[in-house]
């Protein structure tokens, strides 16, 4: 081995071995265990949220791997249409041409060459990450399989009845021209204006005044509606009003949807660009008056001074006009959510289209069913909660895009406008006997990506044909996933498998949280505060990260300020750390459900955990290699320091086993790090010295401590593996065979088994006392600011006679780990001397002609009227009610924790400056 740990010398080496000899394929032995990899955007790059996602998964399916399992993990990629076809459209923008000058079937070509050239970005990062994928069966949603199989689903559903057309709202994105899912409309407050407008009652009697903050959409008001227990307007209700503008006399209605207390308490409905006036427009059978077309300018609906204005052009004129005529009561500065497309960018307004619909209540009724059964179990329990209140009452799907790149909708119209589903052109002649002369013409709208993705537990496993793998993984293990696509994808998945394979399509959902940034706040280009996992791995100069944060920044100050923060928090840019230590710091950090901090500090504690475990091994090494580690010698003798370390092995394989099984990968980190970095490196190996440089041991007892070293060190890095492939391999390596164990690569080696018959309870609690009173001794000495190198002599006080045999049983181990002159039990008064308890037992240490009394007292005086002072600071700042409410709440945070700390250094000091006293 290297004397100094680098990962990049090791990972990519590592991963290709694998990928090359295959060992990421399922073995066809054992017990059926699949992961469905959530197909990341083929447009995408890793970014923090996989990192954490596809480490879970790796994790488990590594474990199961060597659990002798029948592991499958299905990986592959989503075409994303809309993000996609955007990709391609820059790029024939950037040589001024549009995807209308190619045509439909050219522009679809380019995104394939696209793909090819570009496409796999993703999966090569993933690569970096270890993700051991079977990638021998990477599969595309539109591989011609994968897209039969979405054209039979849609074919299915619409003669079943559960799939039609029909016009609804829905989001529209003015620019790039199509209907969107809610998931890909982001929502964030910004300052508005709310404006008030006078209506005047129809008989002159007076008017209403009314609210909107969005006045263009008051060209398409169908009603004014006031809550039917408002006493302002009960004896209003049934009058009508002339809509300002317009001329259209429209009634006074009551709805129980109002609030009495927002605004004038009378709402203008706008059945046509509003989905709760919508609702209301059902209710109340009003009319529906679409104002805007499909680049958001106002239509011929409306009066023709406004026709082909932009929504905000028309807003300005229609403001205007009314505050001529008296009608504007006022304009407030308000904040409002205002809903913004993903991709694009502009502001998305509802609007009423024709478009798919899947009848998701009839679908849904199944997928609830199995979750209330237990069949799908989510992982935290509460999140079925949440999978319940978005089930009850479902709206259906709208499952149609206005775009080019997707599966093209399998539907075909004729002049009057029937509709015709089927596979083709020629089998739906065929099927409807229809005559040549009959032209039909196919949709242009393609399917919703999450059509496609709702069919990947099994249409990736060969469905509709009866294959093989469809047998053996269908239904799959478990589900990785983030809480924010519980409805879009997982309850869509368990719709679809339901419904076409009578089965769900997996057993459990574990539900991860968001990746956030140390401070807790969410991770995006805006706030500058993204990382990218790849940059942690490999690491990256400071000037290169200032850069990508700031590219693209269309304000100059705000980029201004994201290279300020970046330049603080990271003035030498990111060391590398490698994939282990951050596959660790994700596993570390996943607790069930909750979102994780992710601090930088954490990920280079973990870095240095990689060095612990590679001086370990070279330790290790150098007192095994060559000699006799008792494989085949079974004439070995075991010291408590063997027998103790042996048995916390087992334990710490049962707590290891338990928490993975239960999917507390947290816990589960912090086993194993507890075990490495607290036992076996800061104790065991130091424990092994005296034994090994011993002139009076026995070979037998040598041996029996080079097998411990070894065997342990073995199973340790087998229990590590899923959570730390690449170095766990590389040092697996070297180790097995000294411990005797055959294979070539740890991926398949067996997962380490508890063995409880080698627990032994007594040794633990032996080598526990040991351990204390080694502690004690040099705890004394930290406190007494005693070297390390003095030899110390020790009294003990209340020694029962367990602590005698104990000590007896010991003496070795603890003097020369705790360098003592001698070890006696007291008789008489005790000597002024400073204390340590192991149990009952007191240890003592005479302090006279050890330390100059005075000048640590003088010390001791000088350290605590400086820390004194710096509490008394940090306790004024807190006390500021001011600094308080307008400092950051992280650095208010931070003052409290260094507050906390200073005090228990205080008590410290205090504590033995009495003791010397």
């Amino acid at each position: 081995m290297d004397k100094t740990y680098t990962p990049e010398a090791i990972e990519q080496r590592w991963y290709q071995f694998w990928e090359q000899r295959g060992e990421f394929k399922p073995s066809g032995e054992g017990s059926p265990y699949a992961i469905m990899l959530p197909p990341p955007n083929v447009t995408g790059s890793l970014h923090m949220g996989h990192g954490f996602n596809n480490t879970i998964m790796d994790l488990l399916t590594r474990y199961h791997r060597m659990k002798g399992d029948n592991t499958l993990w299905q990986p592959g990629t989503d075409h994303a249409g809309i993000a996609t076809q955007m990709v391609v459209e820059r790029q024939l923008n950037a040589n001024n041409q549009t995807r209308h000058d190619l045509g439909r079937e050219k522009f679809i070509d380019r995104i394939w060459e696209w793909k090819e050239e570009s496409g796999g970005n993703i999966t090569r990062q993933l690569r970096r990450l270890g993700s051991s994928l079977d990638w021998s069966r990477n599969r595309f949603t539109m591989d011609e399989d994968l897209s039969a199989a979405v054209q039979k689903v849609f074919i299915q559903l619409y003669d079943e009845g559960l799939i039609y057309r029909g016009k609804r709202l829905v989001n529209w994105d003015p620019v790039l021209h199509t209907a969107v899912s809610d998931l890909e409309v982001l929502s964030e407050e910004e300052n508005g204006h709310l404006w008030h407008f006078r209506y005047p009652l129809t008989d002159g009697s007076g008017h209403l005044v009314v609210a909107t903050t969005r006045p263009e959409t008051m060209l398409g008001d169908t009603a004014v509606a006031v809550h039917p227990d408002d006493a302002r307007y009960q004896n209003l209700i049934g009058k009508t009003i002339t809509l300002p503008l317009v001329g259209r006399e429209i009634p006074i209605i009551a709805d129980d949807y109002v609030d009495l207390e927002f605004g004038t308490g009378c709402v203008k409905i706008t059945p046509a660009h509003d989905f709760n006036d919508a609702e209301m427009g059902k209710r109340h059978d009003l009319p529906v008056i679409n104002i805007l077309t499909i680049d958001a300018a106002i239509n011929d609906n409306a009066p023709e001074k406004y026709q082909g204005l932009d929504r905000y052009e028309a807003r300005k004129q229609i403001v205007a006009d009314l505050e001529a005529l008296g009608l504007l009561d006022g304009i407030k500065d308000h904040k409002l959510m205002v809903p913004r497309g993903d991709r694009s960018g502009a502001v998305i307004e509802p609007l009423l289209t024709d478009q798919w619909y899947v009848k998701a209540d009839v679908l849904a009724a199944p997928a609830v069913e199995a979750v209330q059964s237990g069949k799908v179990k989510f992982v935290p329990g509460n999140w079925d909660k949440t999978f319940y209140n978005w089930m009850d009452g479902i709206q259906d799907w709208c499952i149609s895009r206005q775009i080019w790149w997707g599966h093209r909708i399998p539907a075909w119209y004729d002049a009057d406008g029937n509709i015709y589903v089927g596979e083709d052109e020629a089998s739906i002649r065929q099927k409807h006997q229809l005559a040549d002369d009959v032209v039909i013409t196919q949709d242009e709208d393609v399917l919703d990506t999450w059509f496609s993705s709702a069919l990947w537990p099994f249409s990736t496993l060969g469905w509709p044909a009866d294959d093989a793998a469809l047998k053996t993984w269908y239904p799959g293990s478990v589900l990785v996933t983030g809480f924010d696509i519980i409805f879009f994808w997982v309850a869509r998945m368990m719709m679809m498998g339901i419904h076409f394979l009578g089965d769900v399509p997996f057993k459990e959902v574990y539900i991860h949280g968001l990746v956030r940034d140390a401070h807790g706040q969410k991770m995006s280009k805006s706030k500058g505060n993204v990382l990218d996992p790849i940059d942690i791995i490999d690491g990256i100069d400071l000037e290169t990260l200032v850069t990508k944060r700031t590219s693209g920044m269309m304000q100059p100050q705000l980029a201004a300020k994201i290279e300020k923060a970046t330049r603080k928090e990271f003035p030498e840019g990111i060391a590398p750390h490698g994939t282990d230590a951050l596959r660790f710091t994700f596993a570390s950090l996943a607790t069930t459900g909750r979102d994780i901090n992710f601090d930088m500090n954490r990920i280079a504690g973990y870095r240095n955990f990689c060095n612990k475990i590679w001086n370990a091994a070279r330790y290790v090494l150098m007192n095994t290699e060559g000699q006799d580690t008792g494989v085949t010698n079974a004439d070995v003798e075991l010291s408590l320091a063997d027998r103790w370390i042996i048995s916390l092995l087992q334990q710490t394989e049962q707590t290891v086993t338990k928490a993975i099984d239960s999917y507390r990968f947290d816990l589960a980190a912090q086993a194993i790090y507890e075990f490495v970095w607290d036992n076996y490196c800061d104790w065991y190996l130091e424990l092994s010295k005296p034994v090994l440089n011993s002139d009076t041991a026995s070979d037998a007892a040598k041996r029996g401590t080079r097998r411990t070293l070894v065997r342990v060190l073995e199973a340790t890095l087998r229990m590590a593996h899923p959570f730390m492939p690449f170095i766990t391999e590389e040092i697996w390596q070297t180790i097995a065979p000294l411990a005797g164990k055959d294979g070539e690569t740890i991926i398949n080696a067996a997962y380490p088994v508890a063995d409880e018959t080698k627990i032994d309870s007594e040794a633990v609690a032996e080598m526990e006392w040991v351990m204390q009173f080694i502690t004690g001794i040099r705890s004394i000495r930290s406190q007494m600011n005693i070297s390390p190198k003095k030899e110390l002599p020790v009294l003990l006080k209340d020694a029962a006679d367990i602590d005698q045999q104990r000590l007896q049983q010991n003496r070795d181990f603890i003097s020369k780990l705790a360098n003592l002159e001698s070890v006696e039990l007291l008789v008489g008064e005790a000597p002024a001397a400073a204390t340590a308890l192991v149990g009952k037992m007191e240890i003592l240490i005479p302090l006279e002609g050890l330390i100059d009394k005075e000048a640590e007292v003088a010390r001791l005086d000088k350290e605590i009227a400086k820390l004194d002072k710096i509490i008394k600071q940090s306790s004024g700042k807190l006390s500021n009610e001011n600094y308080v409410a307008k400092a950051p709440a992280d650095v208010v945070a931070k003052e409290r924790e260094k507050l906390a700390e200073m005090e228990q250094a205080l008590n410290q000091l205090t504590s033995q400056r009495q003791a010397l006293a």
